[in-house]
């Protein structure tokens, strides 16, 4: 099988650390450029990939754009819609870092352009394969938890100095920055994928640390099947909580740390150069929780490969049928609607309904 030509757009902590790796580890798939205005990241990014193009502007890149079959955007959140829209019309397939868009009507304009244009559009929700999700999805499908009553879901870290020099806490919600977009993205889409559509949302979002952006968020989400989420985004949590608490009718799932699998790809590490990808130390493994019994769990391994070998099948896909999406762009608008109504209940201070 010949390989599939991807251009990576944007070469800061997602695009160096996250979407180079993890493509170079998809069989079928190559970095086969890489645009980035800074010098410094240009050079790194010539070292790091010695047969990718590195290029200065997404004008060369565009211009050159029959060179390639897909094109991952990794750069600052509020040019996600223009860039993503400049890929449709060069009738390239996209991956778009979360969150898709800033709002849920810009996200649906997108969609259905690339629909008209019959290209190939996904986000890149990848920690739908962290290893408590998959660990949750076999435990629901076992019926090892009964009815889940309560899913408590956090990113919570110690950082109680704003970093100016990180965009995202220097830029204004309103132009993408903030925790709500960033984790909150992950944490809804999580939520959404366990349980479903949302009736009800009631939000707090503050600012703790006086930068523009905001820093700490709590959303609360009433589902329609019944179960309520509590989820927590915070920069300023001294004493974080477990990653998961799932509370039951016949038990509880308690995973107290975050996936190892970004801090892995930050050190170097690759799934196909480790044999032990998404394995989670055993001092980390979940516990299944009934009253006083705690038994430990295996969890399931983490997967962040499975959204790029999925884009391949896509991208490769004959047949009359259109491509199946690693992530429906569709699911990403469900989850914008999650966080604009967290927004505006947080304004309000009171609950807000959606249909």
């Amino acid at each position: 099988m010949s390989e599939c030509a991807v251009a990576i757009i944007g070469y800061g902590l997602a695009g160096r650390f996250f979407h180079a790796p993890l493509i170079r580890a998809t069989a079928g798939l190559r970095v086969a450029a890489i645009v980035t205005a800074d010098p410094q990241r240009s050079a790194q990014a010539a070292h790091e990939h010695p047969d990718a193009a590195v290029m200065a502007s997404t004008d060369e890149l565009f211009g050159r754009a029959a060179e390639f079959d897909a094109v991952v955007i990794a750069t600052a959140n509020d040019s996600h819609v223009p860039l993503a829209t400049r890929a449709v019309d060069h009738g390239l397939a996209v991956v778009v870092d979360k969150p898709l868009a800033l709002t849920a009507a810009e996200a649906e304009d997108l969609i259905a352009r690339a629909r008209a244009a019959g290209v190939l559009l996904t986000v890149f929700q990848n920690r739908r394969w962290d290893s408590d999700q998959l660990t949750l999805s076999r435990l629901m499908a076992q019926g090892a938890l009964g009815q889940v009553l309560r899913y408590e879901s956090r990113f919570e870290r110690w950082r109680p100095e704003s970093r100016p020099e990180a965009w995202r806490e220097r830029t204004p919600p309103a132009q993408g920055g903030g925790v709500l977009l960033d984790l909150g993205s992950h944490l809804v889409d999580q939520a959404l994928v366990h349980f479903g559509a949302v009736t009800s949302v009631y939000a707090e979002v503050s600012s703790r640390r006086g930068a523009p952006a905001d820093d700490d968020v709590f959303i609360a989400l009433t589902h329609r099947c019944g179960t309520i989420s509590h989820l927590r985004a915070s920069a300023v949590t001294a004493a974080p909580g477990p990653r998961l608490r799932v509370l039951g009718s016949e038990a509880a799932l308690i995973v107290r740390d975050l996936d190892s699998q970004e801090d892995r790809l930050r050190a170097g590490e690759r799934p196909d150069t480790v044999s032990d990808w998404g394995v989670e130390p055993s001092h980390a493994h979940p516990r299944l929780i009934t009253g006083e019994q705690s038994v430990p769990l295996v969890p399931e391994r983490g997967a962040w490969q499975t959204f790029y070998a999925r884009l391949r099948d896509a991208l490769v896909a004959g047949g009359s049928a259109p491509p199946v999406p690693p992530v429906d762009a569709s699911d990403v608008v469900s989850v914008l609607c999650v966080l604009e109504a967290a927004r505006a209940s947080a304004l309000s201070g009171e609950v807000a309904k959606l249909a």
